[in-house]
């Protein structure tokens, strides 16, 4: 029987073997979803884009997981990890088949944007992985989970040119791409069969209603619309960058009928939010049920700059070293992984540090240290050593990664069966900092983004200052309608 007070990391059992599967399907995710930042070069090169198509892909890529992760997180809350993570793996092989088969930028651009959808995979795990291991051992798990299922976007980055390159002429990107998408699609059915929800016996929370997030407080309800409009904010900005103002994907009236569907769609989401919480206006809640929606909007502004840095830097960083340094696609793809690389060690770390001297200490240490990190990677040109730059990319994606770990160490902490829709709203703010940061990359200089995102961590810093550390426990009400207690500390 599997020991709940033991963290054996090379068994293959019980909450453990819930963990490795968990993270393989975040792997797999991050290898599709990036599995064009190694092929850029070759892609442009085949599909004949230009320098702002490429970027405005970079874009597009990460654009739909704003509120896929949303969609997502509220899926899992209600249908639980298992079936909505093997759900995912399959469908989002279509698009990546459909990125493979593209003829023209139109069809790839239409392909990377469905591919998004992928993107919110990591959500599903942070509820399992919340399922299985208990408070003490919780940023370890999350970590672990975390950052060996990013590290797929450095396997992308090391291994997809070189198979590009072994299929073997013109076409060989298309088949390193559909190889990525086998992958999803395969491992969608050996997660169904290999993992269940919960340990056995124990209850799987859910939200009261499908539709909206729960706050327990007035303040907090205003609060939750206020950190509504940075994502739909986001989505007008990439439908901008798609107008005649930006690379022309779009007519005028197209982008002007975007942002009213934006506007309706905004107005939905908030009635939405009414329905659900308009009984805090007439009847308080409990003290005991209570939780503050703030923790969750502190998380949500410190996840833009660590994770929203690095899905953009990630997206970029080839292209930086191929234009700073003269490299090959090949050798630009190697040397970019680098930064990624750092994932396997770093966000576990994170999230070890997290459990064990606390989550806002750890947070104020890896934000101010990002923040120093991007300072230095400004100042890269290419009189730099090669070496002393993938250097101070790694040092810089230790504080970005570590960050992550112990965002997501807090995340679960918070209120248990909301934790698929917290860890998609802060999750969804990881793209929405991608989207203002590529934005700002497609105007403007490598080294002036670098310094962008070095700003924002500065102003995460202030913000983290309002977080209170977890303590003590969180109430959540048994079918029966007892209340179970639950560690989160």
């Amino acid at each position: 029987m599997n020991n709940p007070d033991r963290f054996n990391l090379f068994s293959f059992e019980g909450k453990t073997k819930i963990l490795h599967l968990s993270w393989m399907a975040f792997f797999i995710t991050f290898v599709v979803w990036f599995n064009h930042a190694p092929l850029t070069l070759m892609v442009s090169e085949s599909l004949g884009l230009t320098r702002e198509q490429l970027k405005t892909m970079l874009i597009l890529n990460v654009a739909l997981t704003i509120p896929a992760r949303v969609l997502i997180g509220m899926l899992t809350d209600h249908f639980g990890p298992r079936k909505t993570y093997s759900a995912l793996l399959a469908v989002c092989s279509i698009p990546c088949f459909m990125y493979a088969l593209a003829d023209n930028f139109t069809q790839a651009a239409i392909a990377r944007f469905l591919l998004g959808t992928i993107g919110a995979g990591f959500v599903i795990g942070i509820r399992i992985v919340s399922e299985w291991f208990p408070a003490r051992q919780l940023g370890a798990a999350e970590g672990i989970y975390g950052g060996w299922g990013n590290f797929g976007s450095a396997v992308a980055a090391m291994s997809l040119p070189g198979l590009a390159v072994f299929f073997g002429g013109d076409d060989g990107w298309r088949y390193a791409v559909a190889l990525t998408g086998l992958l999803s699609l395969g491992f969608s059915f050996i997660y169904y069969f290999n993992v269940t929800d919960t340990p056995k016996g124990a209850t799987y929370f859910k939200p009261k209603n499908i539709g909206g997030m729960e706050v327990t407080s007035k303040g907090d309800f205003f609060l939750l619309l206020l950190m509504k409009i940075p994502m739909y904010a986001a989505l007008a900005l990439l439908a901008w960058k798609l107008s005649p103002n930006g690379v022309s994907m779009l007519s005028s009236d197209t982008v002007n009928a975007l942002y009213f569907v934006l506007v309706i769609l905004c107005l939905f989401d908030c009635w939405k939010v009414w329905q659900i919480n308009k009984e805090i206006f007439t009847t308080p809640v409990p003290t005991i049920h209570q939780y503050q929606f703030k923790q969750v909007a502190v998380l949500n502004v410190l996840y833009f700059a660590t994770f929203g840095s690095e899905l953009a830097v990630i997206s970029m960083l080839p292209l930086f070293f191929a234009d700073t340094f003269g490299l090959s696609p090949v050798m630009a793809g190697l040397v970019a992984s680098a930064y990624a690389f750092m994932n396997l060690m770093s966000r576990p770390g994170g999230g070890i540090i997290s459990d064990r001297y606390g989550r806002k200490l750890t947070l104020l240490i890896m934000t101010a240290g990002l923040a120093v990190g991007y300072l230095v990677m400004s100042l890269i040109d290419s009189s730099w050593p090669l070496a002393l730059a993938v250097i101070a990319a790694m040092t810089c994606s230790f504080f970005v990664q570590a960050g992550e770990g112990a965002v997501f160490a807090a995340v679960p902490l918070i209120k248990r069966r909301l934790t698929g829709q917290i860890a998609g709203m802060t999750g969804a703010y990881g793209n929405v900092g991608a989207v203002f940061y590529l934005t700002v990359l497609s105007m403007v200089s490598y080294q002036t983004f670098f310094l962008v995102i070095a700003a924002t961590a500065c102003l995460g810093f202030l913000v983290l200052l309002m977080m209170e550390e977890p303590k003590g426990q969180m109430a959540e009400v048994m079918p029966d309608g007892s209340v179970t207690m639950i560690d989160v500390a």
